[in-house]
């Protein structure tokens, strides 16, 4: 990533300037590209091939203001961070969201600053971390409105749970072997393709606001606002549309057929 694509970046998030190498500069590096790129799948079922090359992934995301789910939107952020000068690599872990968990399918970033390790993820849907969260374990992790913390697993390393009430859900587990370019090709290449994927099987979209998030799963509005939670079913394919413009930002170039096969299925 040179000068004028990092640029192009930071206009697409809404910066007006590079953040320092820093804890405030990652937090808000991490913070306006969470509330300015959707968390979506629509290439996916559309039937097109996801592509994790740094000039793909620009391509989409900031060229034609599109977003993407972890490879890519982790994927970008990964090139973002090192080309501010952030020690930064990739990591590769395993969703729990099912109980079962999944084979390496979820990409995220490992920063190191003054000595603390620090992970970076702005690419789990509606679960997604709204800041940074430092790796730090046994204790509470909190954002503006989540709760996390990271525990010790016996079988897949670190595990990042979400505080639900008074319980804690598994969301990730990753661990700290290096990962290659054929990893993330591998994991890419299942997670859009296999039918086993969630994939392959829904459209969905999610994005932070400042109370919140908004997501979508097929035809399944919700706009959380703290506590409070709307939901909205989209009953046509002109409203459907434009409510992902609307939340999103996203103006789709794919046959509306193509999302509702998937309605009523899941």
């Amino acid at each position: 990533m040179n000068s004028d694509t990092l640029s192009q970046y930071l206009s697409r998030i809404g910066l007006s300037k590079q953040p320092e190498v820093s804890v405030q500069g990652l937090k808000a590096l991490h913070n306006a590209q969470h509330r300015a790129v959707p968390f979506e799948n629509f290439d996916v079922i559309a039937g097109k091939k996801i592509e994790t090359t740094a000039d793909e992934i620009f391509n989409k995301v900031v060229t034609h203001q599109r977003g993407g789910y972890c490879f890519e939107l982790n994927g970008l952020m990964l090139r973002v961070l090192s080309a501010i000068g952030f020690e930064a690599r990739a990591l590769l872990g395993r969703v729990h969201l099912s109980g079962a968990p999944t084979g390496r399918g979820h990409q995220v970033s490992l920063v190191t600053l003054d000595g603390q390790q620090w992970l970076v993820d702005v690419g789990f849907g509606s679960q997604t971390p709204r800041h940074p969260l430092p790796l730090t374990m046994d204790t509470e992790l909190c954002t503006d409105l989540q709760t996390f913390r990271l525990v010790a697993h016996d079988l897949y390393g670190t595990m990042l749970q979400v505080k639900d009430q008074d319980n804690w859900l598994n969301l990730y587990s990753f661990d700290m072997e290096e990962v290659c370019a054929g990893d993330i090709e591998y994991g890419n290449h299942f997670t859009s393709t296999s039918p086993n994927s969630v994939f392959t099987s829904a459209g969905i979209a999610s994005i932070a606001t400042e109370e919140g998030t908004v997501t979508l799963l097929n035809d399944l509005l919700k706009i959380k606002k703290g506590e409070q939670i709307t939901e909205i079913k989209l009953s046509n394919e002109s409203d459907y549309f434009k409510q992902v413009k609307t939340h999103f930002g996203l103006e789709l170039d794919m046959p509306y057929q193509k999302i509702a096969q998937y309605f009523d299925v899941t």
